[in-house]
């Protein structure tokens, strides 16, 4: 027993983890701070955040190129991982440049907020980097736990307690799905290790008529597919997302969206290529329904954060597409797509922040009429962010999903492709919509309340730069992108 002790310990290497340590202490340092500090103004644990995060993203990229698994194999730093929680870093650290703002707008300015923000960035690198389906239900319910406090984050709004009520029973109900589908998988291998879970697949001699074996991987699909919203499975999403703080709605239609894309790749793809033909023909089905469903629920929308929820629906679906080709065009199109993503939806919902009231009593299409006018900077920032979702070039949106339906096309899924760009297409209008009321509808109101504090200035600008730059030169980020997949 204690050769066997000694042995694990061994197999222990922090450095394959530590952005995850560097977040964690950091977390429950500001936790400390903000009690032993007490201050009306929480800006400075804005900074501090950024801080962590930016040393984390360092940590994160030296070891680029690595291929390192620790904790007994449950854990592996390989550029995968890597790139995902380059992600997950600048959809935090985004969400946190744009909190601090609407808090103190909203009266709800307490400090546990980005400790809570960096507690939920922990878990979703877990998910990127966890090799074993123990690891990737820990990071799972890691990030889960921590966003059904965001939520409800704003306790004295009503909406904000459904929203995380709401949510709770999502992911409560997601959760049983996940945990079956686990118990069936490892009941048919007797293994949790994703790699051992392959090659005792891959060596039976009709994996595809195990029963168990099929009902436990659609269920591990079915919990990982509510966590990235895709339909049927995204039934309360909507109403979360409306609800939600809008800078925490920024914060789950981006990163955790990214994790479960992170933790269906490593599964589908490594665990259980040898049923591509099983699993591949369901998301063809799931693609189109997402997509379909999503978009045109957004076109009638007139509250900007559901339209903008019902459009993160429909961009899971164009990332679907691009994980049932499953081959290298597709898979890295998810990665540079995930990244793209969380620049302009971000930077979309920074604006929604900055033109709200207080209480958001304004939060129509409607109320952006005449923001053109009144503030032409804030306006063409908006519009590039729409842009980009509605995948026009030269935006980094227009490059992922070309990057993405490519990938069908190359595996033969011509008619995916062309729904694909059909559905992409019909976004458009809701888009454009916006457009229209800011620069072509008369002003009703004057937007004097609109100020841009320091924080929200930064993450506009990197939304932007974020959203632009790899449009016009897509070629920084697709060969990381391309490099990350290359081991499936």
């Amino acid at each position: 027993m204690d050769i066997n002790v000694a042995q694990l310990f061994q197999t222990i290497n922090l450095n394959v983890i530590m952005p995850e340590i560097i977040l964690s202490v950091l977390g429950m340092a500001l936790l400390l701070v903000n009690v032993f500090i007490p201050s009306k103004s929480k800006t400075y644990l804005v900074w501090l955040s950024l801080i962590g995060i930016v040393l984390a993203g360092f940590t994160t990229v030296t070891g680029w190129g690595s291929n390192i698994t620790s904790f007994n194999g449950s854990v592996v730093q390989d550029n995968f991982a890597m790139f995902f929680k380059i992600i997950f870093l600048v959809a935090a650290g985004l969400a946190v440049l744009i909190s601090d703002q609407y808090v103190e707008r909203e009266e709800c300015n307490y400090g546990e907020l980005y400790p809570i923000i960096l507690f939920t960035t922990v878990g979703m690198m877990l998910m990127a980097s966890g090799t074993d389906l123990m690891t990737l239900f820990l990071g799972l319910e890691l990030m889960s736990i921590s966003l059904y406090v965001l939520a409800g984050f704003n306790r004295a709004n009503v909406k904000s307690n459904e929203a995380g009520m709401k949510y709770f029973l999502l992911g409560a109900f997601s959760t049983g799905f996940l945990l079956y589908g686990m118990a069936l998988v490892y009941g048919v291998t007797g293994t949790t290790r994703v790699a051992k879970i392959a090659e005792i697949v891959s060596g039976m001699p009709s994996a595809a008529g195990n029963t168990m074996l099929l009902i436990g991987m659609f269920l591990l699909l079915v919990g990982f597919l509510f966590k990235i919203a895709a339909a049927p499975f995204h039934m309360w999403t909507p109403d979360v997302y409306e609800g939600a703080p809008t800078p925490m709605t920024a914060f789950m239609s981006a990163g955790p969206k990214a994790a479960g894309f992170a933790a269906l790749l490593r599964l589908l793809l490594v665990a259980f290529p040898a049923l591509k033909p099983e699993w591949s023909d369901l998301l063809w089905i799931l693609a189109v329904l997402t997509m379909t469903i999503g978009n045109f629920t957004a076109l009638r929308q007139d509250n900007i954060k559901r339209m903008l929820a019902y459009s993160s629906i429909a961009h899971a679906g164009y990332a679907l597409v691009g994980l049932t080709a499953a081959n290298s065009t597709g898979t890295s199109g998810i990665l540079f797509y995930m990244l793209s993503y969380a620049f302009m939806n971000i930077g979309a919902f920074a604006v929604i922040i900055l033109v709200g009231k207080k209480g958001e009593p304004n939060g129509t299409v409607m109320d952006f009429a005449g923001l053109g006018r009144k503030h032409p900077l804030l306006a063409v920032t908006m519009s590039l962010f729409l842009f980009s979702l509605a995948g026009m070039p030269p935006t980094a949106g227009f490059i992922g999903k070309f990057y993405l339906f490519s990938g069908a096309i190359q595996e033969g899924y011509i008619w995916l492709a062309i729904i694909g760009v059909m559905n992409s297409a019909a976004s458009v209008y809701y888009y454009l919509r916006v457009m229209v009321f800011m620069y072509f509808k008369p002003a009703e109101e004057e937007f004097d309340w609109v100020t841009v504090s320091a924080p929200v200035a930064l993450s506009l600008a990197v939304s932007a730069a974020g959203t632009l730059i790899p449009g016009v030169i897509p070629s920084m980020i697709l060969q990381y992108a391309q490099q990350a997949v290359k081991f499936f």
